[in-house]
């Protein structure tokens, strides 16, 4: 859930390594994002022996059930094509309850692991603050008007995950974010609370000193996230060696 556009490296994306085509990651970007913010993640699952299926959306033209539908969708249909035996997810921020919200709907027989990198999925109080203000509901659109914390939004009504889900989170705001983390109770990365990243049934959870914004392009949040979609957990107090696809 990102309030500004980030300037992004435009590198050639090499071709998934020939032999493990059956493992395919869906990245699903946040609010206000695109595609390219997830270009120097799908990369390194390429080098990684994946294949991908990195979705552009219009994050700020529909509500969370609307996208839902059409962001999974397309991402699920594109790894059939390339015949993928699993599918995983990797998402950012609002791209997590994208997710939550379609399997909680729609079975996935091929589904393998899911990881989050800063989901509100209890919500953000910024959403709770702004909800009413003009410039707010302009730039966030339909989706953003959903992601508050009470009982009645919609994060607090997907209920618990039943399928590996790993979540990393940041505790470091921008500067630029240091107004919004005013209005977060307790540690946050700019819009989503450290505690409210955490979702019940979740496999594993994993804090790092990155923000809301940038999560996506560190190295170590890459590393954690290929340890995970790997082994299922992620790899704590100790480095981590990036696993290769279909090992």
């Amino acid at each position: 859930m990102a309030f500004l556009a980030v300037a992004l490296f435009a590198a050639g994306m090499p071709a998934a390594v020939a032999g493990n085509r059956d493992e395919c990651v869906v990245l699903l970007h946040g609010l206000g994002r695109t595609a390219r913010s997830m270009a120097k993640l799908e990369e390194a699952l390429q080098q990684a022996g994946f294949t991908t299926a990195n979705v552009d959306y219009p994050s700020r033209k529909s509500d969370l059930e609307v996208l839902a539908e059409q962001a999974v969708d397309e991402g699920v249909g594109r790894c059939r094509k390339q015949a993928a035996r699993r599918i995983h997810f990797v998402t950012h921020s609002m791209g997590g309850i994208l997710v939550r919200l379609h399997l909680s709907r729609h079975r996935l027989a091929e589904l393998g692991r899911v990881v989050m990198l800063s989901p509100p999925n209890q919500g953000s109080e910024i959403a709770d603050h702004l909800r009413d203000n003009g410039l707010y509901r302009w730039f966030n659109g339909p989706a953003g008007q959903q992601l508050g914390t009470g009982p009645a939004a919609l994060p607090a009504r997907l209920g618990p995950v039943d399928y590996p889900v790993g979540v990393i989170t940041g505790d470091r705001p921008e500067i630029w974010d240091l107004w919004f983390s005013e209005l977060i109770p307790g540690l946050d990365d700019g819009k989503v609370s450290v505690e409210r990243a955490k979702v019940e049934g979740m496999r594993d959870f994993l804090v790092v000193h990155e923000s809301h914004t940038f999560i996506m392009k560190s190295p170590e949040v890459i590393r954690q996230v290929l340890h995970f979609l790997e082994k299922g957990r992620f790899c704590h107090g100790g480095a981590c060696a990036a696993p290769v696809a279909g090992r």
